[in-house]
C-alpha cells in the first residue's frame, strides 16, 4: 500500500533509510527477546542505555577529559550493560522481585549512574571510530547497520545452539518441568539478563556514535519499542514461543510502518494511533493458535 500511494517509499535509499534507522532498535529488541522468551518483562533498557552512553563518551576521546581508551573503552561501556543486567536477575531470583518492577528499578538506577556521570556538561565524542560507526559506509549501510546484523546473527546462534537459548525456551515453556529435570534454573535466568544487558549496553554505545555525545536520555523510549517489535514479530510475551529472527522481523514491520506514514503524508498525530492499531491487530493474529489452549488472559 505504502509503495502504490508513495514513489519515494519504493526507492532503493529509502529502504536504507529504513536499515539504518532500525539498527539500535534491532539490538536492544535482540536482549529483549531472550527475556521475553522466558516469560518474564525487561524495562531496564532506557536506563542502561544512558549508563553506557555516557560511559563509553567519557572513555573514548572526548572534549571532558584527556581518555582515548578506544574499543576498551566501548567494551567496558558494554560490560557495564551487562552487570546492570545481572543485578535485575539477581533481584529478580534471589529477592523474588517480579521482573518488571526489578528491572524499573534497575533503570533508575542506571539513569541515576548516567547523570551524575553527565555532571552538568554534555561529552562530546571526537573519537573518529566510534563517529565514523554511523557515518562510514559498506555496500550502502551504514557500519551501525551491520552491527545490527551481526547481533543478530550472535542472537539466533546463541537462541539455536546453545544450552542457554534452549532453557530460555524451557523457562518460557514449563519452567517446574525444566526444574524437575534437574536443571538448576536461577543461574539461567541471571545469565539471560546479563546477555539482555550486554546487548542494551551496546545500543547505548550507538547511540552516542550517532549523536556524538553521550545523554543521559539515550535510550528513551527504547523499552516499549523493543517489547512492541518483539511481540508484532511474533515472540509471546507469556514466554516460550519467538525468537530473535521473530523478533528482528517485527522491528522491520514497525520501521516500515513508521517510514511509510511518514511518507504518504499521514499526520504527526494520527500516526501513533494508527501504529497502535495495526500493532494490537498483530498480536491479536499472532496469539490465535493458542487461544483454545489460553482460555485465560493475565
Amino acid at each position: 500500500m505504502f509503495a502504490a500511494l508513495s514513489p519515494q517509499f519504493r526507492s532503493l535509499g529509502n529502504a536504507q533509510n529504513i536499515m539504518d534507522a532500525a539498527a539500535v532498535l534491532a539490538v536492544v529488541t535482540c536482549g529483549i527477546t531472550f527475556v521475553l522468551m522466558m516469560g518474564s518483562i525487561d524495562l531496564s533498557s532506557a536506563g542502561v542505555m544512558g549508563a553506557s552512553a555516557l560511559t563509553v563518551s567519557l572513555l573514548v576521546a572526548n572534549n571532558r577529559n584527556d581518555n582515548d581508551l578506544g574499543l576498551l573503552g566501548i567494551a567496558v561501556a558494554v560490560l557495564l550493560g551487562c552487570a546492570f543486567g545481572c543485578l535485575s536477575g539477581l533481584a529478580l531470583v534471589l529477592l523474588k522481585v517480579p521482573s518488571f518492577m526489578a528491572t524499573l528499578g534497575v533503570s533508575a538506577i542506571g539513569l541515576g549512574v548516567a547523570t551524575l556521570m553527565f555532571a552538568g556538561v554534555q561529552p562530546n565524542i571526537t573519537d573518529a571510530m566510534l563517529k565514523g560507526w554511523a557515518i562510514d559506509r559498506f555496500l550502502g549501510l551504514s557500519y551501525l547497520t551491520w552491527i545490527a546484523v551481526a547481533c543478530i546473527l550472535v542472537g539466533w546462534l546463541i537462541q539455536r545452539y546453545t544450552r542457554l537459548g534452549r532453557y530460555a525456551y524451557a523457562i518460557g515453556g514449563a519452567e517446574e518441568v525444566l526444574a524437575l529435570s534437574g536443571v538448576k534454573v536461577k543461574p539461567y535466568k541471571v545469565a539471560v539478563f546479563a546477555l539482555a544487558g550486554a546487548f542494551y549496553g551496546l545500543g547505548g554505545v550507538m547511540v552516542t556514535s550517532q549523536l556524538g555525545a553521550g545523554l543521559v536520555q539515550a535510550g528513551n523510549g527504547y523499552d516499549f519499542s523493543a517489547i512492541t517489535a518483539a511481540v508484532v514479530g511474533g515472540t509471546l510475551l507469556t514466554g516460550g514461543r519467538g525468537g530473535v529472527l521473530h523478533s528482528a522481523v517485527g522491528v522491520l514491520l514497525v520501521m516500515v510502518l513508521t517510514n511509510g506514514l511518514v511518507q504518504v503524508g499521514v499526520s504527526p498525530y494520527w500516526q501513533g494511533g494508527v501504529e497502535g492499531l495495526i500493532v494490537v491487530a498483530a498480536v491479536a493474529a499472532a496469539v490465535i493458535p493458542q487461544r483454545r489452549r489460553n482460555q485465560v488472559v493475565k
